[in-house]
């Protein structure tokens, strides 16, 4: 039995088409460029709600949970935020996910949603953004019950009407909610940038498969110290030459 080829033979394909695509730059000095949060809620970020209410309970071991916080409080939430301010700055889109039904009961959820028992009721708690990547202003709120924001809601609509043809995305969790927007985005024509340290799952584990199969394949994959640096350079160029 012959093994599996080391290197990917569509690996340049793809970096040429999606990676390496000039069109990135040109859509950060045109401003058609935003920034995805998705589901940066109460939810499924912060101990004490949703499937962290209650650690005897939850079917997240202790030291899963653990690592996972850990890396949200000293990882993921600071560069978020600090990526947040650096679209705010230089007036790029900033767009919030979250999780929320449209009903109290939760009775318009998705199937999935529902056999998971995940709910999140307007107005609820688990609905809260986290305070330090919260929504400032009047920044779009796109609201779903399903893992999929494009498949579920009127993003792409929205995106649409905004001329947003380049994508930033952070949240969790990286290997859920996270990467099956990476993937529906690029199949709608964006391209994407995924900033890895502003993404997170349980596991390392689980979190490095994702970046893997994502990289030169589905998404640009980016520091967020890399994400600020590209913005500053290309959104100034522009205003350096009007």
């Amino acid at each position: 039995m012959s093994e599996f080829p080391k290197e990917d033979p569509l690996r340049q394909i793809y970096r040429d088409s999606f990676v390496e695509n000039a069109k990135h730059q040109v859509d950060l000095t045109n401003r058609d460029t935003a920034l995805l949060c998705i589901d940066m809620q109460y939810l499924d970020a912060a101990e004490g709600y949703g499937l962290f209410r209650n650690y005897e309970t939850s079917p997240i071991p202790l030291d899963e949970m653990q690592y996972y916080f850990s890396r949200l409080r000293e990882t993921v939430l600071p560069n978020v935020h600090n990526l947040q301010n650096c679209f705010r700055e230089h007036n790029l889109e900033v767009i919030h996910v979250r999780i929320q039904s449209l009903t109290k009961n939760g009775r318009d959820r998705s199937k999935g949603h529902k056999r998971l028992e995940l709910h999140a009721a307007p107005g609820s708690g688990d609905a809260c953004f986290l305070e330090e990547v919260a929504p400032v202003g009047d920044e779009i709120v796109i609201n779903k019950t399903a893992s999929g924001v494009f498949s579920s809601t009127n993003l792409h609509y929205v995106l649409n009407n905004l001329g947003i043809t380049s994508l930033y995305i952070v949240g969790v969790y990286t290997n859920e909610c996270v990467e099956t927007t990476v993937r529906a985005a690029c199949d709608l024509g964006y391209l994407v940038t995924m900033v890895d340290d502003c993404c997170a799952t349980q596991t390392p584990e689980l979190h490095e498969a994702s970046i893997k199969t994502l990289r030169d394949r589905y998404s640009r994959i980016v520091t967020a110290e890399e994400a600020m640096s590209e913005i500053e350079k290309y959104v100034e160029m522009k205003a350096r030459n009007s």
